[in-house]
Order: structure tokens, then sequence, then C-alpha cells
């Protein structure tokens, strides 16, 4: 029988008869024309004080720009740009006043959430040839400021912002957590042994941010050591007081060599997974249910008990999946030496697969293939437009306390006498 392979275009949205795309795009013109103008104002009224020799207002306002349109994700926006002169005759070219607009740059043609989506598009296998039709079916006929040679000239941009950020100073920095992981993308990569080799740090304020970020081998000791040692150089001093990954990772010897005082929790997820792959499926349920007793235990006694019932109840017959859990003992406990507030941020690597499970998500196996280069400013790309929405650690107000050196004991401080701190 044969199928109907026929693909239909896309209509574009300026083609079809739509009020409401109509109604929206002149609410959003008046509504961009009115904050212009508010932000114009708004900077003379801050600007009242500065006259002329003669009373008069030294900056005012001088008209609008030339109208330019505005590429956004319900199509084009016409805009003026408010134009400010400063008429102090005697003010050189540094001292003179300017203003510019952080609703509408000077320069801006796109909105950042448009130039946002451009990553993913390419990510999901369309080239750079395609991204007009593609987006003009979205955001309006012909999609206007996004040609290939425009979308070519954003790339060269994302990799000067990914250059700035690699050789941004960290001396400021200290991170008092750390998650390492990583990850392989089923996703257009010209070699399959590279992964993006991630590392997220908690700041003292309970911020998550992105630390590093590079393409590597996720076995290799080495990668993970030139990444570490990549930021020591470039100013993180202070070592991270817990560092949380799976226990397979290069990542542990390397930390032991740059970060020695770091202490080491193995990710409970990653270690469940493996220890359930060493016994038959019928069994998974209930040793899965185990392992839980042992991870969600209220104290480190109760959860070394745990451990002991496991071992008594499938040592004989499973002792394979035995030795997966108790060859890393200390390090799947020692979130208990930290506060009760931090232990489910402390016992995954969570941080770093939740934000990759949207990338994972958009990069699908596709036709042709991501250069290194390529792959890592679209996934840099997406991570940063991600990060903006990351939530902060619970139980913040524990962090300076961590800081500080305060012993942890089951999640709880050590309070000490004056004769103990004398000691």
């Amino acid at each position: 029988m044969k199928t109907d392979t026929t693909v239909l275009p896309f209509a574009h949205p300026d083609a079809l008869d739509d009020p409401l795309t109509s109604v929206l795009r002149e609410g959003a013109r008046r509504l961009l024309a009115q904050a212009v103008e508010a932000e114009a104002e708004a900077f003379v009224a801050a600007m009242a004080e500065e006259r002329l020799a003669d009373g008069r207002a030294r900056v005012v306002r001088h008209g609008h720009g030339p109208e330019r349109m505005i590429q956004t994700g319900i199509g084009p926006v016409p805009v003026k740009r408010a134009k400010l002169r400063d008429r102090g005759p005697e003010a050189s070219d540094q001292d003179r006043i300017t203003f510019t607009s952080a609703i509408v740059p000077k320069w801006a043609r796109r909105t950042k959430s448009l130039d946002a989506l451009l990553p993913v598009l390419y990510l999901r296998g369309i080239s750079t040839g395609d991204f007009q039709d593609a987006l003009g079916a979205i955001v309006g006929r012909d999609a206007p400021n996004l040609s290939p040679s425009v979308i070519g000239r954003l790339k060269e941009d994302w990799q000067g912002d990914y250059d700035n950020w690699q050789r941004r100073d960290l001396s400021a920095r200290h991170y008092v957590y750390i998650w390492a992981d990583g990850v392989y993308l089923q996703a257009r990569m010209e070699d399959n042994a590279a992964c993006m080799l991630v590392v997220i740090g908690a700041t003292p304020e309970g911020r998550k941010e992105l630390v590093g970020f590079q393409v590597g081998v996720r076995e290799s000791t080495q990668s993970w050591r030139e990444l570490l040692v990549d930021l020591k150089a470039r100013g993180l001093s202070m070592a991270p007081r817990i560092a949380v990954g799976d226990g397979a990772l290069g990542f542990w010897k390397a930390l032991e060599e740059v970060f020695p005082s770091t202490r080491h929790q193995r990710c409970w997820q990653h270690k469940v997974l493996n220890v359930l792959n060493k016994v038959p499926k019928s069994v998974q349920p209930n040793m899965k249910a185990d392992l839980r007793e042992v991870r969600d235990a209220p104290d480190r006694a109760t959860a070394e008990a745990a451990i002991a019932v496991f071992v008594d109840k499938y040592g004989a017959k499973y002792p394979k999946a035995v030795e997966c859990l108790t060859k890393d003992r200390e390090a799947l406990l020692t979130f208990f030496d930290f506060p009760a507030e931090h232990w489910d941020h402390l016992r995954t690597s969570n941080p770093i697969e939740s934000v990759f499970a949207t990338v994972r998500h958009r990069t699908v196996r596709t036709k042709g293939s991501l250069s290194h280069r390529t792959a890592r400013l679209m996934v840099f790309k997406l991570v940063m437009a991600a990060a903006k929405s990351w939530r902060r650690l619970k139980g913040e107000n524990q962090l300076p306390m961590v800081v500080e050196g305060i012993k942890f004991a089951d999640g709880v401080a050590v309070k000490t006498t004056p004769d103990q701190r004398a000691a």
C-alpha cells in the first residue's frame, strides 16, 4: 500500500487572517513605545540638576531615531529609539552625558528570548540555511534579521561569550558545595566518546552557578584534572567543602590532586541504579526499597544499621550488589556531616541531571553531526539560559556555618564549649 508522504509547508503567521495576533502586535507596539518614552523621561528627570551657565537644562529630548523592527516571539514589532542631547558646549567626549536605552539597545534587532531559541533549533538538526523558513513560520514572513549570515555571526558572538566566561576571574568566588558529572548527549556529536564535563557550585548565599564546562572524556582523570586546574589557576583558591558525583568518574582522582581537602559524596541516584543492575528484575523492587532505608535514614547510626541488614539479606545470593554498595559506604554517608536542610541537595547530582534533562530532551539524534566546538557553544547557551531560573538551596542560612567550619553531626551543628574551643 502506497503511503502519501507529501509534506505540507508551514503557513506564515502574516499570511493568515489572525485578528488575535494583530491585536497582540498592536498592543506590544504601544506598550513598547510607552516604555521607551518613560525610560527617556526618567533619565531626563534624573539629570534635572545638571544645568548650563544660563540656567537651562543641560540634558534635553532630541526626537527619535529611525523606526526599526524588533523581531519578537509574536512577530516583528516597530519601535523608535528615543534620543537625548547633552547641550553642554564645553563637555568633551569623555565627560559628555549619554543615554543608552536598556529596553531597546542601539543595535538590537531581536529579543533575547528569541536568541535563546536559536541554539535549541540548531541542536534539533535545523541547518543555518533553514533557519529563516523555520522561524518565519513562528515569528512572521521571511523572519527578518535571522538570515543565514546573521545566524553565522550569532555563533561567533556565542563563541565570544563562551571565551569571556572561560577567562573570567574567580578570585572573589567561593563555592561551598560542588556537583560534577560527565553528560553524554544523544545529539549530532561527531565523536561518541566525547561528553560535556560539568561542574555546578553553590555560593555562600545559596545560589547555584555554572562553574566549569568543557568537552572532555568522562572516564578520563586527565580531562577532569585540566578542568579543575584551570578553575584554580583563575583564582578559585578556596576548596569546596564537599563534592557530589557519580562514583565511576575520573573526577575523584583529579579532585584529590587539586582540592585534597574537599570531602567526597557519592550520588545516591547513580549508586542505586548501579546496585540494581547487578540483580534480576524480580529482586529489584524489594532491593530498591531497602536501599531507600539507607539513603533516607534520619541519622548515620540508622543508616549503618540498614546497611548491615542489607548485607545480611542479600550477601549470600547477590554478593556483587552488596560489594557495590559497601565499597563506597563512607562516601555515601558523608552528607550526615552537613546541615540536614541540605541533605536533599547533597545526596544526588540532581542539580546537573535536572538541568541537562531539558537539554537531552531537545537534542535527539539527527542526520549530520556537530563539531565539538559547535555542540559546546549550543549547550553552553542553553545552560546559561536555564541558570536564570535555578532555585536557591534550602536552608541557605546554614551555609555561613559550613563556611566557618562549624562541625555538624547527623545534620545538627555541634555546639562547642569554651573549654573545647580553647583546647
